[in-house]
């Protein structure tokens, strides 16, 4: 194996020793674990080094997990959550485990128009932690399942994996959008699927019972109450009609495809959710410079491990790129000869590694090719192969350590990151992993 998959392994195993054998904050050991890649260059460890911190600075993603972690603050702050909450518990407080099935449901909704791992858990866990908190889940099961629900965004056709996949030379040939498409929707759902029985796994084993009707106001009452709390949706809504859809179109012919590609709605999402929550909030936020002062301060300790850990897991992810990943591990795969049900089981498990520190379309770029390339070598239908690398790379969110949708996910819950990765390994990565297996051999039902 070359430097670039053994310097993948190393990565892992430090952070994974120094956040949980040594428990260190997860922020040092993303930092001890950069260094440790950019060791692997030699001679080179400072070029590694300035390279993977001006990848890191450019993602989009970080500024937005980072105001994502304030605005879940303001909106509590603000009162505008409560009056949320009021109006949902209303709705769906009768039903164990509401807030949670909900969550899954919005993820799956909002991963088929929405496209990002990361966006996705940032507009679910806004809303979907503070009402799960409040509805008695606890805080690290509330965060684990925004995070394990981020997948979503790739796995639901047709997101830009799904068309970076299709569009690669290797595989054009072979597939089309036509034909892969179909099959993803029944893979998605399997994925769907079993997210909702992990839902239902928590709510039995944790004992998430209805509310108490007590606490549970009448609708009418509650809208009259919390109405304008349900305004702030529109940060979110705005900027999905002007970039996704029909009206995504409408806006792109009027402005043109420049103005549109400067529109990120991973940036606008927690952007406009701020201004909203401002507006809507603003009697009960501070008023002076002092009081915003301290405002600020109570925050800072959620951003203790969260800015480190997005910096250096995209800076990491970036050295690894670097170093040659995608040429060595395309050597490791091609030497291999096996059967279509071992090699759907060593791809998914490659594409998984690598989606780690790597976001879904990063990933499919790096090895989608190479892998689907192996998996028709094999014997692997062409429908079935794309699945395979879709579904593996949907793990993108759920990956410890270097997943940035946890650490959104564990900042708006306020909890440490650490303690998610352990029922994140289990409930969604491995079973994706096994539903990737499954799909390739055809033993998983899947239209071909």
């Amino acid at each position: 194996m070359g430097t670039a998959v053994w310097a993948l392994a190393a990565y892992i195993t430090v952070i994974v020793v120094w956040s949980v054998v040594l428990r260190r904050g997860i922020g040092e050991a993303m930092i001890v674990g950069f260094l440790v890649v950019c060791g692997f260059g030699g001679s080179a460890f400072l070029d590694l080094v300035g390279e993977g911190m001006r990848a890191a600075f450019s993602q989009e993603i970080v500024f937005a997990a980072l105001a994502f972690t304030f605005i879940g603050f303001l909106l509590s702050a603000s009162g505008v959550v409560d009056r949320q909450i009021e109006v949902l518990n209303s709705l769906l407080g009768r039903f164990r485990g509401g807030a949670g099935y909900v969550a899954t449901a919005g993820s799956a909704l909002f991963g088929s128009v929405a496209h990002s791992g990361s966006a996705n858990a940032a507009t679910m866990g806004a809303v979907a932690i503070p009402w799960m908190k409040r509805s008695k889940w606890p805080p690290e099961v509330a965060a684990t399942m925004v995070a394990g629900n981020a997948g979503n965004g790739t796995v639901i056709p047709p997101s830009a994996s799904f068309f970076i996949l299709v569009g690669l030379g290797t595989v054009s040939p072979y597939l089309s959008t036509d034909q892969l498409l179909p099959a993803m929707f029944v893979a998605a759902a399997w994925c769907v699927l079993w997210r909702l029985l992990v839902v239902y796994f928590f709510v039995r084993r944790h004992k998430i019972d209805r509310l108490d009707p007590e606490l549970i106001s009448p609708l009418r009452t509650s809208l009259r109450r919390g109405w304008t709390s349900l305004l702030v949706f529109l940060g979110i809504l705005i900027p999905m009609l002007v970039t996704l859809g029909p009206t995504g179109d409408l806006v792109t012919s009027a402005v043109g495809e420049v103005a549109m590609d400067s529109i990120s709605i991973v940036v606008w999402i927690p952007v406009l959710l701020g201004l909203f929550a401002l507006v809507v909030g603003w009697r009960q936020l501070p008023k002076t410079r002092t009081e915003w002062f301290g405002f600020v301060a109570k925050c800072a300790p959620r951003y203790r491990d969260i800015g480190a850990t997005l910096v250096f897991a995209f800076a990491g992810g970036a050295v690894l790129t670097e170093l040659g990943l995608a040429e060595q591990l395309s050597e490791v795969l091609i030497g291999l000869d096996a059967s279509p049900a071992v090699m759907s089981f060593i791809v998914a498990v490659l594409v998984v590694l690598v989606a780690g520190p790597l976001s879904s379309t990063a990933t499919i770029a790096t090895i989608g090719g190479i892998g689907f390339s192996v998996l028709v070598a094999s014997g692997v239908h062409p429908v079935l192969a794309g699945c395979v690398v879709l579904v593996a790379a949907s793990t993108e969110g759920a990956s410890p350590p270097g997943a940035s949708a946890i650490y959104i996910a564990t900042g708006i819950a306020g909890v440490n990151p650490v303690r998610t990765f352990v029922p994140l390994i289990v409930l969604y990565v491995l079973p994706f992993l096994v539903i990737a297996t499954l799909i390739g051999p055809g033993w998983l039902p899947v239209p071909h």
